[in-house]
């Protein structure tokens, strides 16, 4: 049955990333639904953002498109060229390649839910803007912007 029952639907809080990367996002929660619907190509997830809260680390992707959609809430998005409010019924769209780092922060009282839509390209490197972080869709791991593993020592 098409119909997803998102009552079923796992919610999964934080992020997938290291520590310290990840205290920003930790109360953050996402629900796979396009996984739950059995979608393959691109993902779809509803999130949801505390105040304070923190849509991700500021990034880009290399090879995947990202939309927005807010169903309830404001949101602030940051991205190079400054801060734009989005409220329910706003979207944004974020094209691939650009190496304009983007994310959403939860400056509001309220929690914000939104959706997000995304390709699946296996060839995707995600580069984070303000930190020396990046992930590679090929083996999901988190490394230093030289290469190195996070948590290792520069030499």
């Amino acid at each position: 049955m098409p119909k997803i029952d998102l009552a079923a639907v796992p919610a999964i809080k934080g992020s997938g990333y290291p520590p310290p990367f990840d205290v920003p996002c930790a109360h953050r929660t996402r629900q796979r639904v396009g996984d739950a619907g059995g979608l393959s190509n691109f993902g779809v997830n509803l999130m949801r953002l505390p105040p304070g809260g923190w849509s991700s680390q500021r990034h880009w992707h290399s090879h995947e498109d990202e939309f927005v959609y807010v169903l309830e809430g404001e949101l602030v998005l940051i991205e190079d060229e400054g801060e734009t409010i989005l409220r329910a019924g706003d979207c944004a769209a974020f094209p691939k390649g650009t190496g304009n780092g983007h994310h959403m922060i939860n400056r509001s009282h309220e929690a914000v839910v939104y959706l997000e839509v995304g390709s699946r390209v296996y060839e995707d490197l995600t580069t984070c803007s303000d930190v020396d972080m990046m992930s590679a869709n090929a083996d999901g791991r988190f490394v230093r912007k030289d290469g190195t593993p996070i948590g290792s020592v520069k030499g």
